[in-house]
């Protein structure tokens, strides 16, 4: 796929021209959305991003149009998973329910332009070194058990890393919020805001989120323009799908398990692929290895969205069983 400087640019236009308008709208009138206005942006983001893999398909071809919607049905769902981690954060922070729209928005710009960098240096080390698909395939099946072993995270497991760490040291804090400022003016001076470290907090959150699921893209196209289009496109609706999901999110119980079979599915295609294309000499004596087969598109595409949709079904099942019994109790 041969993506013109052309095409690039325009795409970045016309992505940052709708986040410039969506934070526009948030500034124009902070609230919470309601479940309808959720769901209605939510739909937009999600049909755009049909529409995007639909002029894929007309341009490049099928092949492509199924990587761009697998890369960005697997950032998707991960995606989902940072929501419990945001939860955590704005209840952390005690952050007002009308101002959360601000920080979860200008949270996942910040996340954009990092996961930027992270796409780029991946591409360019993929590009030079096939052998980096082992680093990747390896680290992705880690990752898969650890997250089967702890599932989602608890109030009382959330850290705050380094950078928010030294923000509280470094930065004069005010007491409160003043709105969704950044600073305020208190006694004659300037102070930042805690909305200032709950932002740094969304946003270097994500960025750790990234670090399985840039490598997880990867698993499933290697050209860096659907990595990055795809990952924009599932950041995009994530702050309307953090109000519009709200409660169900305790309810997606089975959502880790999920997830940790979808990365370590793409942990082993990815070492499939690094042994089908091997070159390293301590493997195979540095020949390709014939029996490592390729998983096409659609089969990945298959086994996401059946992985998902049994995790999600399986999760409000148990949920309502879970339900009926705690009302069965309570009667008697």
């Amino acid at each position: 796929m041969n993506v013109s400087g052309l095409v690039w640019a325009g795409t970045l236009v016309a992505l940052t021209a709708i986040l410039v308008i969506d934070l526009l709208v948030i500034g124009r009138r902070p609230h919470e959305p309601s479940v309808r206005e959720s769901s209605l942006w939510v739909t937009f983001y999600v049909a755009l991003a049909l529409l995007f893999g639909g002029g894929l398909w007309l341009a490049a071809g099928g092949k492509v149009a199924g990587e761009f919607y697998t890369g960005w049905l697997t950032e998707y769902s991960l995606s989902v998973d940072n929501l419990f981690v945001f939860v955590i954060i704005m209840a952390r922070f005690s952050v007002p329910r009308q101002y959360q729209q601000k920080v979860l928005l200008i949270g996942i710009v910040l996340a954009l332009i990092m996961r930027g960098g992270f796409i780029a240096a991946g591409a360019a080390l993929i590009s030079q070194f096939s052998w980096v698909f082992y680093i990747f395939g390896a680290f992705l099946i880690y990752t898969a058990i650890n997250l089967a072993r702890q599932g989602e995270p608890g109030e009382d497991e959330f850290t705050e890393n380094v950078l928010i760490r030294w923000s509280r040291r470094a930065l004069p804090i005010s007491a409160g919020y003043d709105g969704a400022r950044l600073t305020t003016h208190q006694n004659g001076r300037r102070y930042f805001t805690p909305m200032l470290i709950v932002m740094i907090a969304i946003g270097t959150t994500d960025l750790i989120f990234a670090l399985d699921s840039i490598p997880a893209i990867f698993g499933i196209t290697q050209e860096a323009y659907l990595v990055f289009t795809a990952n924009v496109f599932a950041l995009m609706g994530l702050r309307q799908l953090y109000f519009l999901l709200g409660g169900l999110l305790d309810r997606l119980i089975y959502l880790s398990a999920g997830l940790a079979v979808v990365l370590g599915f793409i942990g082993v295609k990815l070492v499939l692929e690094a042994l089908a294309d091997n070159n390293l000499p301590f493997i195979n004596g540095g020949e390709h290895v014939g029996w490592a087969p390729h998983i096409p598109i659609w089969l990945s595409l298959t086994v996401i969205l059946g992985t998902l949709a049994v995790a999600t079904a399986a999760s409000l099942a148990k949920s309502s069983r879970d339900r009926r019994r705690e009302l069965t109790v309570a009667k008697h």
